[in-house]
């Protein structure tokens, strides 16, 4: 049953199928707002989604001639919320884009985040605390909730603050940041409430239903303050290819290898089938997975594109997980079956309007790589890395790295990247470099990790997905001299993949690397461990997760 309208401002911006799922699972009808005539001046409460770049945003309101129309709204009185860049957009401007004004609510700029003691950008779960109201609580926020935020550009508080804002703070590694403020009848988040499951659906609904301040019993402020900060990341991850009977199943290989041991293709040895997509999916968020990943390891070549069954998987998970979503594979300049051309970007922008928040990008990383070390290391600008992140911004960008190790006998046997191993090669070689590979680990290319992970990350990837080719299926831990080798090589996030077989080998990856997350699959759809079990070990460990099993809708 509907309870209400929402108009929402429509900027073509990466989260709006997630915001839209969000407000139709809370009872709520949408209507998008593409120009201000769409119903802007009639408009009883209006959402303000924003993602990537504070530049492209705000040129876009001003292309479409919402500023003093947005504006008007604003002093009328009328509820608005902002959120991400909706938020950003609220300042004066943004380093990120000199000479781009904002709104202008606040007299500020937002200021980027100091990478040089933490990876940038800043994603994952992290608090929203309340600083300056007697009770606890903020259009439904929880001091005691995590939030799920993806940005690389932070807004200090001290000016909101002086402004006669309330405020919710976060905080990470050390710098505050503004999670989340309001004054009158506007409230704007840096988080995504629709990506930061019940806590932020309880975010929207109190909004919606004009709840400013909600009070929240039994809270201790400096326990709560201790709590505050990044979480470690658990991701659940989704091998999703066509069995034999053509039908889409999660799989799960050893050394990328998915079909049963012992027996050939031709006499039986079937695709795993581990279960269906959507299904599977849903379970782990109902585990409290912090994001789960899509892997496409089947090609759809003579699928036309708007038909590809990934894109009916994505629409269907989004509409009951409210986590964010990553779907890798086919991401690439493709021509459909009737000859039309279809850019890496286009591909891409159907995958978000779908449901997806980041796409992960494989072998065509490896190949633009290396076509910027043949130019010289200067970027071309066209590649699918560099137009999707320049579109979307680098948080929406993964690229998926499959290495493989290569033992040596010294330093001075290969021009690549070696570090000395712990674990002998089989001829007692005490050192190793980790060779790229492209088509799902088929082929090795002449070109290292190291190189690999800094070419993508000044193309613009915001994420590297770090999986092992060696240590895949394994379930003997994950590979983390590769771990801390590559985490030293670049800014950016790194999730690590490959070889995880119980919650022990989590809390080894968290410990002895700085990775910024860690990704498990086989063990889950195993039914071995739940995503839980890995939590509540690391919690159990004095590790800082997301545990917000106790709330309900």
């Amino acid at each position: 049953m509907t309870v209400g309208t929402v108009h929402v401002l429509d900027l073509e911006s990466g989260n709006l199928q997630s915001l839209s799922n969000a407000l139709t699972k809370l009872g709520y009808e949408v209507k998008w707002i593409k120009k201000p005539s769409d119903g802007l001046d009639t408009a009883e409460i209006l959402l303000f989604p924003g993602v990537g770049n504070f530049g492209h945003v705000v040129t876009e309101l001003r292309n479409r001639g919402f500023v003093e129309p947005l504006r008007a709204y604003i002093a009328s009185g009328r509820p608005i919320m902002g959120i991400c860049v909706g938020l950003q957009a609220l300042f004066s401007g943004s380093t990120e884009s000199p000479g781009v004004k904002g709104l202008g609510l606040i007299p500020a700029d937002v200021q980027k985040f100091n990478n040089s003691t933490k990876s940038v950008p800043h994603i994952g779960w992290n608090s929203a605390l309340v600083t300056n109201v007697a009770d606890e609580g903020l259009y439904g926020l929880r001091a005691d909730s995590k939030y799920y935020y993806v940005h690389s550009y932070r807004a200090d508080a001290a000016v909101p603050l002086r402004e006669g804002w309330t405020v919710a703070i976060g905080n990470y590694n050390g710098e505050e940041f503004v999670g989340a403020m309001c004054k009158d009848n506007v409230f704007a988040t840096q988080f995504h409430p629709e990506k930061s499951g019940v806590a932020g659906l309880q975010v929207i609904r109190a909004f919606l239903q004009g709840h400013r301040i909600s009070k929240v019993p039994g809270l201790q402020t400096d326990i709560l303050k201790r709590n505050m900060g990044l979480t470690k990341r658990v991701i659940a991850c989704l091998d999703v290819r066509t069995n034999d009977d053509g039908d889409l199943v999660v799989t799960k290989g050893d050394q990328y290898d998915v079909r049963e041991k012992g027996t050939a293709k031709d006499v039986g040895g079937k695709v795993r089938n581990l279960g269906k997509p959507v299904e599977v999916a849903e379970r782990y968020y109902l585990q409290g997975a912090d994001e789960v990943t899509f892997l496409n390891i089947t090609s759809f070549r003579n699928c036309p594109l708007v038909d590809t069954p990934m894109l009916e998987i994505l629409k269907k998970t989004s509409e009951t997980v409210f986590v964010p979503l990553t779907i890798g594979g086919g991401i690439r300049d493709v021509v459909d079956p009737d000859g039309t051309k279809i850019s890496a970007l286009e591909v891409a922008s159907l995958y978000f309007r779908s449901g997806a928040d980041k796409v992960s990008i494989g072998s065509d990383a490896v190949l633009a790589a290396e076509q910027f070390y043949a130019r010289g290391e200067e970027l071309s600008g066209d590649t699918p890395l560099e137009t999707i992140s320049r579109a979307y911004g680098a948080q929406a960008v993964v690229v998926s790295v499959d290495p493989k190790r290569v033992y040596v006998t010294s330093k001075d046997s290969t021009n690549h990247h070696v570090i000395k191993t712990a674990y002998p090669g089989p001829n007692g070689e005490e050192y190793v470099w980790y060779q790229c590979t492209i088509k799902g680990g088929r082929e090795l290319r002449d070109l290292d990790v190291w190189q690999l992970v800094t070419a993508v990350e000044k193309m613009g990837a915001g994420e590297i997905l770090l999986n092992c080719i060696d240590k895949d299926g394994t379930n003997s831990g994950f590979d983390l001299e590769l771990i801390n080798d590559v985490k030293s090589a670049v800014k950016i996030p790194v999730i690590a993949s490959s070889g995880a077989g119980n919650p022990e080998h989590f809390l080894d990856v968290f410990e002895k690397t700085n990775t910024d997350a860690a990704l498990g699959a086989g063990m889950f759809h195993r039914n071995e461990y739940k995503v839980a079990d890995v939590k509540n070990y690391l919690s159990e460990h004095g590790l800082l997760v997301r545990n917000d099993s106790q709330l309900v809708l």
